[in-house]
C-alpha cells in the first residue's frame, strides 16, 4: 500500500511526483491539471502525504501507512491545508488566510503544504493576493494548485509553478479501482466506469446508487424522445428536474446534519425560539448552504449535459465508422441498437451541430447567470 495507489492510469505522473517527494529540495509550487475525474485532488493529496511522510528514507516516502500519510489522506494533518470551494468562487478573504497560513513554520513535518483544490475558481483579484506568496514562499512551504487546464489559471501564477498534466484514466483502470477499493462487482464496475467516461467519483456513485443509474439512463435516452418543439420543451424540463433531484439527493441530508451540529455546538434549546445571536449564525449557515446548493445544481446540470453529450458522441462515432459499427467502442453500450438506428437517420454534420449546441449551453450555465431552464429549452429545440 502507498499514497499513490488510487491514481489509476497515471503512471508517468506518479513517477514524476514520486521523484519530487524523494528529493531533498522539491519544487516550491505545483500546478496539477487534468479533466474532471482524472484525480487532481487525489494527486495533490498524495504528493502532500509523500512530502510530510514520517519515513526517513527518501525512497520510502509516501508509504501510506505512517501517521503523517494517514492524517493527510483523511484531511486532519496540521501541516497540510486543503482548500476547495462549494461556492461559485474562492473568496478573497480565504486567499488572504492562506497567505498567512503559508508563513507558519511546519509544526512537526518537513514541509508545510498548501493545496488549492479549485484554483480555477479564483477571480483575478483573488489570484493576485496569492501571487507574491507563491513566487517567494517561506523556505519550508510548498504550494499545490489544481485546475482543469493551465489556461484556467492566470499566466502570472502558472509561470511560477511546475506543471503536472493528468490524463483521463482508461476504463479498465477505473473499474479495477472500484473493485479493489470499494468491493464493487467487476461487471458493475466496468459498466459504471464506462458510463462515467472514466470519471472516478461519478463511476463510484453509479456503481453504488441505483437511483443515480436510473437518472443517467433517462438523460441519455432523451434524444430518442424528441419529435417536435413541445416534446423538446418537456424534455428540457425533465432534464432540469432530474439534475436538481440528483443535486438535492446529496445536499438535503448534509444540510440537515450541518444545521444540527451547529445548534449543538451553540448549545441551542431543543424547543422554543432561538436567541438573536444564534439566529444570525443559523441564518449565515443557511445562506452558505443556498450558495452551495446553487453551485451543486449547476455542476450536476453540467454533468447531465455531459451524459447527454455522450449519446451524440456515440452517434458520431457510428456515423464515421460506416459499415464497421460493430467495432466501435461506445460509452452507452446498452443503447447500441437505438444508437445505430439514430445514426443511420442523420448525418455527421448534424450530430456535430447538436454537440456544439450542448457545449454552448454548458458554457453559458457555468459562466453566466442565465436561467438554466430557459437555456436548456433553447438547446433542446436546437437538437430537433
Amino acid at each position: 500500500m502507498s499514497v499513490w495507489d488510487d491514481l489509476q492510469g497515471q503512471e508517468p505522473v506518479v513517477a514524476q511526483l514520486r521523484r519530487a517527494a524523494q528529493s531533498p529540495s522539491p519544487t516550491h509550487a505545483w500546478l496539477i491539471t487534468g479533466p474532471p475525474g482524472s484525480g487532481r485532488s487525489n494527486a495533490a493529496k498524495a504528493l502532500a502525504a509523500a512530502l510530510v511522510c514520517d519515513r526517513t528514507e527518501l525512497s520510502e516516502r509516501g508509504c501510506g501507512e505512517c501517521h503523517a500519510c494517514h492524517t493527510v489522506l483523511t484531511g486532519t494533518n496540521a501541516d497540510v491545508t486543503f482548500v476547495a470551494t462549494e461556492k461559485t468562487t474562492i473568496a478573497i478573504a480565504d486567499a488572504r488566510e492562506l497567505v498567512t497560513k503559508a508563513q507558519d513554520r511546519p509544526s512537526s513535518a518537513r514541509w508545510r503544504v498548501i493545496i488549492v483544490g479549485d484554483a480555477d475558481r479564483m477571480i483575478e483579484r483573488t489570484t493576485n493576493v496569492l501571487l507574491k506568496a507563491i513566487e517567494e514562499p517561506p523556505p519550508r512551504t510548498i504550494w499545490i494548485l489544481c485546475a482543469p487546464s493551465p489556461a484556467d489559471v492566470l499566466v502570472t501564477i502558472r509561470s511560477r509553478c511546475r506543471a503536472v498534466a493528468l490524463r483521463v484514466p482508461p476504463v479498465a483502470d477505473v473499474a479495477a479501482l472500484l473493485v479493489r477499493r470499494d468491493g464493487v462487482d467487476p461487471r458493475q464496475a466496468e459498466h459504471a466506469a464506462r458510463a462515467a467516461q472514466s470519471h472516478v467519483g461519478i463511476a463510484r456513485r453509479l456503481a453504488r446508487d441505483e437511483g443515480a443509474r436510473q437518472r443517467r439512463d433517462e438523460i441519455v435516452r432523451l434524444p430518442l424522445t424528441l419529435s417536435d418543439v413541445s416534446t423538446a420543451v418537456r424534455a428540457a424540463g425533465s432534464l432540469v428536474e432530474l439534475a436538481t433531484a440528483e443535486a438535492n439527493s446529496s445536499n438535503d441530508e448534509r444540510d440537515a446534519a450541518e444545521k444540527t451540529a451547529l445548534l449543538v455546538s451553540l448549545g441551542a434549546p431543543e424547543t422554543g425560539t432561538l436567541p438573536p445571536s444564534m439566529r444570525s449564525q443559523v441564518r449565515a449557515l443557511e445562506e452558505d448552504q443556498k450558495r452551495r446548493s446553487k453551485r451543486s445544481i449547476t455542476d450536476t446540470l453540467d454533468r447531465a449535459l455531459t451524459d447527454l453529450l455522450s449519446f451524440y458522441r456515440d452517434t458520431l462515432l457510428l456515423q464515421l465508422a460506416g459499415h464497421e459499427t460493430a467495432e466501435v467502442e461506445l460509452v452507452n453500450t446498452a443503447l447500441r441498437p437505438q444508437l445505430q438506428a439514430f445514426a443511420a437517420a442523420g448525418s455527421a454534420e448534424t450530430t456535430l451541430r447538436r454537440m456544439d449546441a450542448i457545449n454552448d449551453v454548458r458554457r453559458r450555465i457555468t459562466t453566466s447567470n442565465v436561467a438554466p431552464l430557459l437555456a436548456i429549452e433553447a438547446m433542446a429545440v436546437s437538437l430537433l
